[in-house]
């Protein structure tokens, strides 16, 4: 009868120390994971010549296959809603601090307009987003989305403007819905420059001149 060793007591010599078996670096966990892979397609969307966003492309950058992204992700439309709602998030956050805040109604107009510019000003790809340039070749809810979003802010500005003519005794020569789709209008305008110029025409320039000339309040 053959007898069976024990190969492992046999493989290492009692002056030598046991060496330990080498390490994984863990892999990041599934919530850590998924802000990777949205973090990443927005650097890809800051890209000015607006390079094709593929899922091949994404996996690429990040080192890993495309079934990995799949694990975290149904599909690329998923990816993007995943920027969607943190823009949502991140916008309507801030525009809710500006409405809790002891500024006057015309204070918190400004603040407002300018939240939403400087938020595309600092977040290039999520520019590409809200102007849907990015969304024209995928699923339809994702445009539609963004216009839903559009909407509730323009909704708030139209709030805000009805606000600071209580406070101010301001009597607007048209409806108040007017101006906050003016407005509205001109942001998404300056979104559109913003993008067009490879990102060089900032979208914060202009505000307080613009609100000058058309003196609004």
């Amino acid at each position: 009868m053959i007898k069976m060793t024990n190969t492992a007591q046999n493989t290492t010599h009692p002056s030598e120390p046991a060496q330990k078996p080498p390490t994984k670096t863990p892999a990041p966990a599934k919530g850590e994971r998924r802000v990777q892979i949205l973090q990443m397609l927005a650097q890809m969307l800051e890209n000015p010549a607006g390079e094709k966003i593929t899922t091949a492309g994404l996996a690429k950058r990040l080192d890993v296959s495309e079934a990995a992204l799949y694990r975290h992700f149904a599909s690329k439309a998923q990816m993007f809603e995943g920027l969607i709602e943190f823009i949502e998030t991140s916008v309507l956050g801030l525009l809710a601090q500006i409405n809790q805040s002891d500024a006057s109604a015309v204070q918190k107009i400004q603040k407002s307009l300018h939240v939403l510019l400087a938020f595309a000003q600092k977040n290039p790809g999520m520019a590409r987003v809200l102007i849907g340039d990015v969304l024209l070749h995928e699923n339809a809810r994702l445009q539609i989305r963004v216009t839903q979003l559009i909407d509730r802010v323009q909704a708030a500005l139209k709030q805000s403007f009805r606000d600071a003519a209580m406070e101010t005794g301001w009597q607007p020569a048209v409806e108040v819905g007017v101006y906050s789709e003016f407005w509205m209008s001109w942001v998404v305008g300056r979104w559109h420059a913003y993008v067009r110029s490879g990102f060089k025409v900032a979208p914060t320039a202009h505000l307080e001149a613009t609100w000058a000339a058309m003196g609004a309040l």
